[in-house]
């Protein structure tokens, strides 16, 4: 090395030296002449002044003859890289033919980019885009990033195995660093490569998501929303729901990432949309929906949450959203709504908006199983809501007994669902009644 050559001229340059002072002060001559040959018994030259063929066998560490070297064995290295990826890797063995032979044209590329990077080590190694492009894009997307370092490993190792054959003598160490600071600088690029794929394929999903959400909430249905909900991972198993409510002011990319990783958490399923400054959360499974919704009233801004209609499967969702855009508009009707509300607990609010889906689900469930109930039912309830919802006024309207009147009522409660002596019941069965006496007028 050159710090081993300044030390062995520094030695004979001080034996010489010496030797001129010995003969100075009347010193054997020949002792003099040959310390300055450096050939006297115990002379420092003798044992570190370097001679011409030493010094070009060392010179640098033997790295000429180093990189000769690696370039001769570049396909000894690559055979043996491609029995340790058979030997090691199961993934490997399982790949098809074609891709094994391109596995190896990867292999030997690695192999040529370290040598051409060896050449000269002050510029940057190649990168991983670099040598996989000697392989088609699809082996690039059939192999993972964990595949990838797998690969970068097998081949460090083989060379470091082997470096003791390919290195020039005193020259080993060298080598074995230039490998190490190689493929450090390649994992780091496979590293950076696969994070920023990762990073467009996030960026990706999240549009297709936004797209999937708008799609439900304008009410389409058609097959290419059935692939963009298949692209994102959508299980399908058990029911789904709409949930809305005001987002927070600073909702941001960051923040609707966690909220679509809690709902996930929540419900199995989730989608995450933003609309204007409405958060909406579309969630599946088959747990309890209306339970998971009310875990996440957190995430949402003031105002009222309307869980929509639970619907059997995700392309049945914009049913759900509907109905629960339509609560949220509704919602302000209702200040002693619970939060969050049911979309169908507001239904006469929303028939006051103009929700056609709400005057006809009031009439389906409401007044149409009265009128058929047959009977006095249907007249017993609107006397009883005609009369300030007196039992005693709606008897003597009716010529009865107020207990045959409280018995009347208890059907209307088996029939619809909904107690005519419960306030907010009772309000809801009084629009259903209007609806249905104008509908049939």
């Amino acid at each position: 090395m050159p710090a081993t050559r300044r030390a062995a001229r520094t030695s004979g340059r001080k034996t010489d030296r010496e030797a001129g002072q010995a003969a100075d002060r009347g010193e054997n001559q020949d002792t003099g002449q040959a310390a300055g040959r450096g050939t006297g018994p115990g002379s420092p030259a003798r044992k570190t002044a370097p001679g011409p063929a030493p010094e070009a066998a060392t010179d640098p560490a033997g790295f000429p003859m180093n990189l000769q070297r690696v370039r001769e064995a570049s396909g000894l290295l690559t055979a043996a890289a491609m029995r340790r990826l058979d030997e090691d890797l199961g993934w490997y063995r399982e790949l098809p033919a074609e891709d094994r032979s391109y596995v190896g044209l990867v292999a030997q590329a690695g192999i040529n980019a370290f040598t051409s990077w060896f050449t000269d080590p002050d510029r940057p190694p190649h990168g991983v885009s670099e040598i996989f492009a000697a392989a088609p894009t699809e082996l690039t997307r059939s192999i993972s990033l964990q595949h990838t370092l797998q690969l970068v490993r097998v081949v460090v190792d083989v060379v470091e195995t082997h470096s003791d054959r390919i290195a020039a003598p005193g020259g080993e160490r060298d080598l074995r660093e230039a490998v190490l600071r190689y493929s450090r600088e390649v994992a780091f690029s496979a590293a950076e490569v696969y994070a920023r794929a990762a990073e467009w394929r996030g960026a990706w999903d999240a549009r297709l998501e936004a797209l999937v959400v708008d799609a439900l909430v304008r009410g389409d249905g058609d097959d290419s929303l059935r692939s963009r909900i298949s692209a994102l991972g959508w299980s399908g198993r058990g029911n789904a729901l709409v949930v809305v409510g005001l987002a927070t002011e600073e909702l941001d990319e960051i923040r609707t990432a966690e909220i679509r990783r809690v709902a996930r958490r929540a419900a199995g399923d989730a989608l995450v949309g933003i609309h204007g400054d409405r958060l909406v959360l579309v969630l599946g499974g088959e747990g309890d929906l209306v339970a998971a919704a009310t875990s996440l009233l957190t995430r949402f801004g003031t105002g009222p949450i309307v869980i929509g209609t639970q619907v059997p499967s995700l392309t049945d969702a914009a049913r759900s959203a509907r109905s629960a855009l339509a609560g949220l508009t509704a919602a302000p009707a209702w200040p002693q709504a619970p939060r969050p509300v049911m979309a169908d607990d507001l239904l006469p609010e929303r028939v006051l908006t103009g929700d056609y889906t709400a005057r006809a689900t009031l009439i389906a469930q409401a007044f149409t199983p009265l009128q058929e109930a047959g009977g006095a039912v249907l007249e017993t309830l609107s006397a009883y809501l005609g009369t300030g919802r007196s039992l005693e006024a709606a008897a003597r309207h009716l010529y009865v007994h107020p207990n045959t009147v409280r018995y009347r009522l208890r059907k209307v409660s088996e029939i619809t669902g909904w107690d005519p002596l419960d306030a907010r019941e009772s309000f809801v069965l009084q629009v259903a009644l209007a609806l249905g006496q104008l509908g049939r007028g």
